[in-house]
């Protein structure tokens, strides 16, 4: 059919969307947990600033040399006070700091700090953007630092070489945000400002709702909000005390009318469910409720545009403004941060944007000549999809959580014998210890995936391919397979939507004794163990790169017969699309789907490095080599995963001085 998206395309459209999501969420991370912060510098500019809230309600608070004016930073304290250095210094390093440590923990985090007190001296202007800079370049820089002599450090030297390496790099990093990113940025800064001036004096600003409110229904709003109009904002709000910016898009009208255009003229459960989602859209703040709505109707955004402009609009008539960002887009925390002046301009941009949306979108929904509502519950699931991982508020949507709670989670990667099983064992662990014994958790390839799943988990790489096979299933990416935060995560998911079972049923493939069979059906231990020969064990390997320490113990495979020579190949084809890196140390290289035709039996290696092996920037002490025929394998994996979540199990892996010693540690 003419103009319709090819394949490709479409990828390529779906790629920059993840992107961009993925962007907008690091800049997220680094002002979200930081927002009680913004909040206390906006009361504390709304209460003792000169023309502040209790100047204007008490007339003996306005004394230039009073203890008002004194923490305000006015009158005889001009430049001094509280509101000044909080704007100025806190509010930019504690960015900084959580941008450092978002990339390497505290260590990252300190030297994100040092390097951002540089571009906060180098310009004049709150430097926002300039930590969302140096603050994870910071981060960044130390950890590969880290890993450059990661393991090399003669023993009683580590504090040493930690401390001094921070410390040197935070300096060489401060000084280039002084001179170089600090400067730049404030001129940034200023463009970007004189550009909104631009747009407001042209009476031009109101356009930018054509782009911020179809953005909002992708998710796409963390990186337009937090990456531009906050720091803008806060810049503008520093200068003039308040800014229009922070209502551009945390303005609840556009949802509110269309929810409530649902309320009266929608159908089945979208009707029932919108008064619910209207109220948690506009006090709880929570905006994306309302994205499966339109997301059922796309040609709604069309009545979000025509509310967000309308709001817009009344907000240039009127001059109106907010003092710091309402977080999240309650209407409780927008009049928290609205000045004096502001208060009637921001209640009719709110009441104007909801009543243009609630008169356009009926329109919309009668145009449309369909005789039933599309189902919210898809919608919904359409939106998790798109987002990435469960939304806290879907179960409102669905009826009170129409898709029941989670029993089936399925772990998949593009084999579905190495990494997955292995992650597949760690999470059931940690599900089963929580109480939830009647939740599955499988290991699968991607290729095998149908739409019949709850809950999908997968190396972030290969999450979009996996959201292709099962849209309607809850998506989470992970990095590190044996202690990725995410699994936690999972755990407090399940805590949403399931009870933990009265009773521990029995227990599944990874706990059972070494008598039992596995739950492949009847392959026991034992046997399982015999697929790691002693002859396959290696404790000091030889490879000093990751393609050289695959082809170690590939060769390992074919030399104990498991695999024809064809087969090493694969495992580095298989590496080039996802590493194979586990987490703790250890790397499991395997080969592809496509060649387990060149797997004669199940057979596994083991290399120990005495210097780690660089895994994609991941230090690999020990690398398992994998070919699994049928699930034989996988109870020995079970094990090896267990072993790799115990500091002491891999202390002792590290000190063995036989094979023996290995496989006995192994199982």
């Amino acid at each position: 059919m003419s103009g319709a998206a090819s394949p490709t395309n479409t990828t390529s459209r779906g790629g920059l969307r993840v992107r961009v999501q993925k962007f907008g969420t690091a800049l997220s991370n680094m002002v979200m947990p930081n927002i009680g912060a913004f909040i206390a510098w906006g009361l504390l500019t709304a209460l003792f600033i000169e023309s502040g809230w209790l100047t204007g309600i008490f007339s003996g608070l306005d004394d230039p040399n009073g203890w008002v004016a004194k923490i305000g930073g006015w009158g005889a304290y001009d430049g001094a006070g509280i509101v000044g250095p909080m704007i100025t210094y806190l509010l930019p390093i504690l960015i900084g700091y959580s941008g450092g440590r978002m990339v390497h923990g505290n260590r990252g985090a300190v030297v994100g700090a040092i390097a951002t007190v540089g571009v906060i001296t180098g310009s004049d202007v709150p430097m926002f953007m300039g930590a969302m800079i140096m603050g994870p370049l910071g981060g960044w820089l130390m950890k590969k630092l880290d890993e450059l002599w990661a393991g090399k450090i003669k023993p009683g030297f580590e504090m040493l070489v930690d401390n001094f390496s921070a410390g040197i790099l935070g300096l060489l990093l401060a000084i280039v945000g002084f001179f170089g990113v600090g400067p730049i940025v404030s001129g940034f800064t200023r463009a970007a400002g004189n550009a909104v001036d631009f747009l407001v004096n042209h009476d031009l600003l109101p356009l930018t709702s054509i782009f911020i409110e179809p953005a909002k229904v992708l998710f796409l709003n963390n990186a337009i909000n937090h990456g531009v109009l906050t720091p803008l904002g806060t810049a503008q709000a520093a200068e003039t005390g308040k800014s229009i910016l922070f209502l551009l898009e945390t303005n609840p009208g556009p949802g509110l009318g269309i929810l409530l255009a649902y309320t009266f003229f929608g159908k089945g459960p979208a009707r029932a469910s919108a008064p619910g989602a209207a109220i948690i859209q506009f006090f709880g703040g929570i905006h994306e409720i309302y994205f499966p709505y339109v997301l059922m109707k796309p040609r709604l955004i069309l009545a979000a545009i025509l509310g967000g402009m309308t709001g817009v609009f009344i907000n240039v008539l009127f001059g109106s403004g907010l003092r710091a960002p309402a977080a999240p887009g309650s209407i409780i925390a927008i009049y928290a941060q609205t000045p004096a002046d502001s208060f009637l301009g921001v209640t009719l941009s709110v009441v104007g944007a909801t009543v243009v949306s609630l008169l356009t979108a009926p329109f919309l929904l009668k145009i449309d000549h369909s005789e039933e509502m599309p189902d919210i519950a898809a919608a919904t699931a359409g939106m998790e999809a798109m987002k990435g991982k469960k939304s806290s508020v879907s179960s409102i949507l669905t009826g009170g959580g129409a898709r029941g709670p989670i029993t089936d989670i399925v772990f998949a990667c593009d084999a579905g014998m190495g990494s997955s099983a292995m992650g597949a064992s760690v999470l059931r662990r940690k599900i089963q210890k929580a109480g939830y014994s009647d939740v599955t958790v499988v290991n699968q390839a991607i290729s095998n995936l149908e739409d019949t799943h709850d809950l999908i988990v997968t190396h972030a790489d290969l999450t979009e391919r996996a959201r292709q096979s099962t849209p309607s299933a809850i998506h989470i990416s992970v990095d590190d397979f044996m202690s990725s935060p995410r699994y936690d995560e999972i755990v407090e998911l399940l805590g949403q939507t399931n009870s933990p079972s009265a009773e521990m049923v029995a227990p599944q493939q990874d706990s059972q004794p070494p008598s039992a069979t596995t739950s492949g059906g009847g392959v026991a231990t034992a046997p399982a163990l015999q697929a790691l020969a002693l002859e396959s064990i290696v404790l000091h390997g030889t490879a000093t790169t990751r393609d050289a320490a695959i082809d170690e113990a590939g060769r390992l495979l074919v030399e104990c017969g498991a695999v024809d020579a064809s087969y090493v190949a694969s495992m580095h084809e298989r590496e080039k699309s996802v590493a194979t890196f586990m987490g703790n140390g250890l790397a499991i290289p395997h080969g592809t789907n496509d060649a387990k035709s060149a797997i004669v039996r199940t057979g596994l290696s083991f290399v120990r490095y005495d210097d780690p092996i660089d895994w994609k920037g991941k230090p690999a002490e020990f690398v398992i080599g994998i070919a699994g025929a049928g699930k034989d394998h996988l109870a020995l994996l079970n094990k090896i995963a267990k072993a790799f979540l115990k500091a002491d199990d891999i202390d002792r892996l590290r000190a063995a001085r036989t094979p023996e010693e290995i496989r006995d540690i192994l199982s």
